[in-house]
């Protein structure tokens, strides 16, 4: 694995000083290379005589943003940003309100985002994976019957576990094992072991706590009881980032053979069910299908060295219940714009652009691909840049912390992680919009390419946590008030969206492109020829978890289901 390169090297670039645009017409150098760009020289070119401000050292630390970068990121227009948009909005209203993996309207979404692609010249594949299909059928119900009559809020203070199954309960609530209230630093063993249910009576709904086994465990023991349903709720703990369980969170029990309802609750409405004498309704509708087909997209430019690939990446699907314009419309509009302003770069290094399908579902389209990979094809993969959730409303402009230098515990980037957060850290303070740290946890589609030791980095501004007054005072917008406010649910639509996060992170997308596209030195490759789940270690925070194990790594990125897919608790099986 390359060793973390330094501030002044991470620039070492062969960069033009304005955005280069071929002649149409134009065709690619000999063997696909660089063809020679504004300043009199070929990028790729040995001993060419550098453009104005360049050496062959790369430019001064204090200047880490090349030349033409920034003007490149400002080539990217809002108006352009919010058509892509405007069309996935559309495509979701003709679509039953979604944009989900395996539907009608990601399958429209993958055709919209192919068809520009083509048009502007790329190379584009799609690639087919296997999915476990879920769905909600009708909105879930949660009502508490006494002591006091009282109905729970589907996504405010309620969520149906992805996979769970289906069920109209009406009985009494059960605790079991609870630890109220929670002690700070202890975590609970809630429905871990099956002599938790030794006094359970059949036909109650069971109540969990969110601990140190995985919900697909507590969903089995609970199953296997004879319980009507099942409620996990978090466990109480004040903290910071994924340390914080107070908050509503997802998950998913990950199996089509589970029958009774799941879903999960935050704390105080858990503490509210805990209470002696509580009855309640709980009642979920869903469909579960194992053997789904859905698609992710892969575009490829037709210049550059096809072994140094530079790859961008977002999720285009949806979570069932809305049309995912934030989430991830934002990040879709954010690479494919980049992609259709840089079809004419005549770069070093090949771009590749990738929309991944099932991304809601636990990272399913980025595993698969990556997992698909032979060791020579994941050697050529020097870099990867992920945008999932770039427009939130009430936003801060995050960037993955490639160096670990923020407080909350995430991953372990793997080497040269760190200059890419650099090189974002450059563009905001190019454009004078601040910036902080976005924890660099493997929850979005990142994590399946860290896990084999590719350099990472991306974009993040924020989903379901609150915005503190700190934040509130540096990125403007409201303090305590979630990041997105619609986050995961059917009012993610074009109204959600923050024009100035979109259209700056779009230009940081497009600028990093730039500069990657042109650079000599790379990130990568790092530990390129491991197999999956291997290579770089993942720490805290993202190992790969298979059903049945303790959730106390974090979440994964193998095969047995995720706590959540992206840098925000949703899905998977992890407490």
């Amino acid at each position: 694995m390359l060793a973390a390169i330094t501030m002044a090297s991470v620039m070492s670039l062969a960069v033009v000083s304005a955005v280069s645009t071929p002649p149409a017409g134009a065709t690619p150098a000999p063997g696909g290379g660089a063809a020679p760009v504004p300043g009199g020289r070929d990028p790729g070119q040995a001993g060419a005589t550098p453009a104005p401000g360049e050496s062959d050292s790369g430019p001064p630390a204090e200047n880490p943003l090349p030349a033409g970068a920034e003007a490149f990121g400002a080539s990217v227009k809002l108006a352009s940003l919010k058509g892509h948009l405007e069309r996935l909005q559309k495509i979701a209203d003709a679509n039953g309100g979604t944009r989900a993996a395996a539907t009608p309207g990601y399958d429209a979404s993958l055709a919209y985002v192919a068809g520009r692609l083509r048009a502007a010249g790329y190379q584009v594949t799609s690639q087919e994976f296997k999915i476990s299909f879920f769905r909600e059928v009708t909105a879930p119900v949660l009502k508490r019957i006494r002591p006091a009559a009282k109905t729970y809020v589907p996504g405010t203070d309620f969520r149906t576990m992805t996979y769970s199954g289906s069920g109209d309960a009406t009985a009494p609530v059960q605790g079991i094992d609870l630890v109220l209230p929670p002690k700070q630093g202890v975590e609970s063993t809630s429905g871990c072991e099956a002599s938790d249910f030794s006094t359970f009576v059949r036909g109650n709904i069971a109540l969990v706590q969110r601990g140190t086994c995985s919900f697909q465990t507590k969903a089995e023991q609970a199953q296997a009881a004879g319980a009507s349903g099942l409620i996990i709720f978090n466990e109480g703990q004040a903290g910071k980032g994924n340390a914080d369980r107070r908050a509503l969170f997802g998950g998913s029990v990950n199996t089509s053979t589970m029958r009774i309802p799941v879903v999960s609750t935050g704390f105080a409405t858990g503490e509210e069910l805990a209470a002696p004498g509580t009855k309640a309704t709980l009642v979920v509708d869903a469909e579960s299908a194992p053997d789904r087909r859905t698609r992710n997209l892969i575009a490829e430019s037709r210049w550059g060295d096809p072994d140094r690939i530079v790859m961008l990446g977002a999720h285009l699907d949806s979570v069932m219940m809305g049309p995912g314009i934030n989430d991830n419309g934002s990040g879709t509009a954010g690479i494919l714009e980049t992609a259709l302003a840089a079809k004419s770069l005549r770069t070093k290094n090949r771009l590749r652009f990738a929309f991944w399908g099932a991304e809601e579902l636990g990272l399913l389209g980025s595993k698969h691909y990556v997992a698909a990979l032979p060791p020579r094809e994941r050697a050529k993969i020097k870099l990867y840049l992920n945008f999932d959730m770039i427009a939130s409303p009430n936003h801060v402009f995050g960037i993955y912390d490639g160096d670990s230098s923020g407080a909350v515990a995430g991953a372990t980037p793997p080497p040269g992680s760190g200059p890419i957060e650099k090189l974002f850290q450059a563009y905001f303070e190019a454009v004078g919009e601040p910036y902080q740290d976005a924890e660099f946890s493997g929850r979005s589609d990142y994590g399946p390419f860290i896990a084999i030791g590719v350099p990472s980095g991306g974009l993040f501004t924020g989903a379901e946590r609150l915005k503190t007054a700190e934040e509130a005072e540096k990125f403007g917008g409201s303090a305590g008030v979630a990041y997105d406010k619609c986050y995961h649910q059917a009012c993610d639509t074009i109204a959600n969206i923050n024009d100035k996060a979109l259209e700056v992170n779009a230009g940081a997308i497009a600028a990093a492109a730039f500069v990657y596209g042109y650079a000599r030195d790379l990130p990568g490759p790092g530990t390129l020829g491991a197999p999956s789940g291997s290579g770089a270690s993942e720490g805290p925070g993202k190992g790969a978890v298979a059903p049945g194990t303790p959730d106390t790594a974090g979440p994964g990125t193998g095969a047995g289901g995720l706590e959540s897919g992206h840098d925000h608790e949703h899905g998977g099986l992890l407490r």
